[in-house]
């Protein structure tokens, strides 16, 4: 961490260091070939090679089955928000979504230009401080899939356990893929932009089973249908080059930490941390229940909006970065992604209770 500050980031967030170190090399001079990776030509050897890689070592980690295809698409996680409904549903066809937060509200408004939209639970009223339990919810008959957000961001909850349904399953990862292990036999589609906790922004990570493409309307346009890009191997035009290295480059940093098993302990442990801190006092108060807490964006307040501003701008003094909460609920908000270290962590609670001392309310 030589000179560098620890990034608290929600997204981008924090990459290995030795990830950029690597990709500062491979930008000027990549493998020696006296050209920039940035430079070079998608459909060389040198970059095919650098896609093919990534794939295997994304389906290695996440033990992804063979009928299952793997994209790298452009336009953010939020274009997936229209392509799902646009592929996925039609005239007179519907689909259930879970409202937990602002990127599945988003998501819902999307999918209603498309497909009948039932909404089978909602916690906005509870400023969305918590994710359903299995009973709490009932998926209908008639739908194709059920969606929902397995880790939101903005207000630090998370889903412990997946939905269970006999329905299609389809979930935004953004903020917690790789983070810990999944069965993804479980969904008929995965989908994450990599700026939280894979890479860089620009790509987006599509995990699709095979029989889903199949089910595109006819009038969809051929660059927002997934069996385009599953047929050309994610080239029918030219991808995210730089991005898809660097979450090959990432992927190869995971497997040497011991693949996700391993660091999902180490989130685990990261988390305690700070959780502890925040339940060990009245002066800190985390915003998700317990029952929904997120191993990867944690949301707290203090006792007022003042503290809350001299929290921020002083622990940004001493090397802590990004803690602003987001402007909907306020306070403050710590993402440790998978290359958050945990040394970052330790400083954080150090700061919190030093500040408490010094602060009371």
């Amino acid at each position: 961490m030589v000179d560098r500050v620890y990034n608290f980031s929600p997204g981008p967030g924090t990459l290995p260091v030795e990830v950029l170190q690597q990709a500062s090399k491979d930008v000027l001079n990549f493998k020696e070939t006296g050209i920039g990776l940035i430079e070079m030509s998608h459909r060389s050897k040198e970059f095919m090679a650098v896609a093919d890689t990534t794939e295997s070592m994304l389906r290695e980690l996440m033990e992804i089955p063979d009928n299952y295809k793997v994209l790298f698409l452009q336009g953010g996680a939020s274009s997936q928000f229209f392509m799902i409904p646009m592929n996925l549903l039609g005239d007179g066809k519907k689909a259930t979504y879970l409202n937990t937060g602002t990127w599945s509200k988003k998501a819902i408004k999307e999918a209603r230009l498309f497909g009948d939209i039932e909404v089978a639970f909602s916690s906005e009223e509870q400023t969305f401080n918590r994710v359903p339990t299995q009973d709490e919810y009932s998926v209908d008959s008639a739908s194709e899939y059920l969606y929902f957000v397995s880790n939101n961001t903005i207000y630090g909850t998370q889903f412990s356990s997946f939905p269970e349904t006999d329905k299609v399953l389809i979930s935004d990862m953004s903020s917690d893929i790789l983070s810990r292990k999944i069965d993804v036999s479980k969904f008929g589609l995965i989908f994450a932009g990599a700026q939280k906790n894979m890479g860089p922004a620009g790509v987006t990570i599509v995990i699709i089973r095979e029989d889903l493409l199949d089910k595109t309307p006819k009038n969809t346009p051929t660059m927002l249908t997934y069996k385009t890009h599953a047929d050309k191997g994610s080239m029918f035009n030219t991808p995210p080059c730089f991005p898809i290295y660097v979450v090959g480059e990432v992927l190869k940093w995971l497997k040497k930490k011991g693949g996700i098993e391993a660091i999902e302990q180490i989130n685990i442990e990261k988390a305690g941390l700070l959780y502890d801190c925040i339940d060990g006092t009245e002066y800190y108060r985390g915003h998700a229940e317990k029952a929904s807490r997120s191993l990867m964006n944690i949301s707290f307040n203090l006792p007022n909006a003042d503290l809350e501003a001299k929290f921020i701008a002083e622990a940004t003094e001493v090397g802590l970065n990004g803690l602003k909460g987001h402007r909907s609920i306020g306070g403050c908000r710590a993402s440790i992604y998978n290359a958050f270290p945990r040394e970052g962590v330790v400083k954080l609670v150090e700061f919190m209770k030093k500040f408490e001392a010094d602060n009371p309310a």
